[in-house]
């Protein structure tokens, strides 16, 4: 399903989680897999031109080839990627450059961002300018993935209506058909509608690009977004989130500070993915965006 693979990595190893769910998927897929680390946070802006020349990125891969080059000897289609630059910017340009199907990343610490904020003068983390931006799919974790069989059984999208928002059920519904899993559909309320006319204008707006899933259910409820997505994450048991990264924000230094999509993420018990665009999986049925297939192809 996943056919290339990026994964943000760091000499700090926090990211650790994320890289073995990434190697897992990749074995699973036999897919190909690429550890970027952007070196130059820890540098300052003056001295990213000088990084390469110095042999400082060669010590820097030769670093990460150490601590994960033996996680990597059954993944024979591997490449670790070390590069001066902005973190976010090289990772998104790396992912255009590949054609990417998934980014992964994990967390970052809170002093890693206010050090970055300090130095460069910029709001809002990698995690975050990434899932906004990224053309594929961007899954955040935080805890140890288990490659199950089958890989998802029970997904939850939540959706605010937006644009990006009916993407991210279009794609939760190829999961769930590729998967034969569990659909949740949620929004959450912040006032006005009641529960039945939410749970109405769900099943009118996304009924019929999910008919074919056996288990789709569409619930609503009030409150602090995050913190809902995330009890009905508990309540379904849900193996996997999906939403569109902070849609409804039209300032993007203000969408950077505590969206909902980043709490979520590291404060959920299983994987967060941010889905901003229409995007179709690369195995099984494929679906057009109203949830009809459109062609087939052999599975993978």
């Amino acid at each position: 399903m996943f056919k290339d693979i990026i994964v943000g990595v760091t000499p700090t190893g926090i990211e650790d989680c994320a890289v073995r769910a990434a190697m897992e998927f990749a074995r699973k897929f036999e897919s190909k897999l690429y550890l970027v680390h952007v070196a130059g946070m820890a540098q300052g802006w003056g001295s990213i031109e000088t990084l390469e020349p110095s042999g400082e990125t060669a010590r820097l891969r030769e670093r990460i080839a150490t601590d994960y080059g033996p996680l990597l000897a059954d993944i024979p289609d591997s490449q670790i990627i070390v590069v001066p630059g902005i973190p976010h910017s090289e990772i998104l340009r790396l992912a255009r450059k590949k054609n990417t199907d998934l980014i992964v990343m994990g967390p970052h610490t809170r002093e890693y961002e206010e050090t970055r904020s300090q130095m460069w003068g910029m709001a809002g983390s990698t995690l975050e300018r990434v899932s906004q931006k990224a053309r594929c799919p961007v899954m955040i974790v935080h805890k140890d993935v288990t490659c199950n069989e089958p890989l998802f059984s029970r997904i939850l999208v939540a959706t605010d209506f937006s644009e990006q928002a009916e993407c991210a059920v279009s794609y939760g519904g190829q999961m769930a058909r590729q998967y034969k899993a569990a659909l949740t559909v949620m929004h959450v309320a912040e006032g006005g509608a009641g529960h039945g006319e939410i749970v109405d204008r769900l099943q009118n707006e996304y009924g019929k690009r999910l008919d074919g899933i056996s288990a789709c259910g569409f619930e609503a409820c009030s409150g602090k977004p995050s913190m809902e997505i995330l009890r009905m994450g508990q309540q379904t048991g849900a193996d996997l989130i999906i939403m569109a990264h902070h849609s409804r924000e039209q300032d993007p230094e203000k969408a950077f500070l505590g969206s909902t999509v980043t709490q979520v993420a590291l404060n959920a018990h299983c994987p967060a993915m941010s889905v901003n665009r229409h995007f179709d999986l690369r195995c099984g049925l494929m679906y057009d965006q109203a949830g009809k297939v459109v062609e087939a192809e052999a599975l993978a």
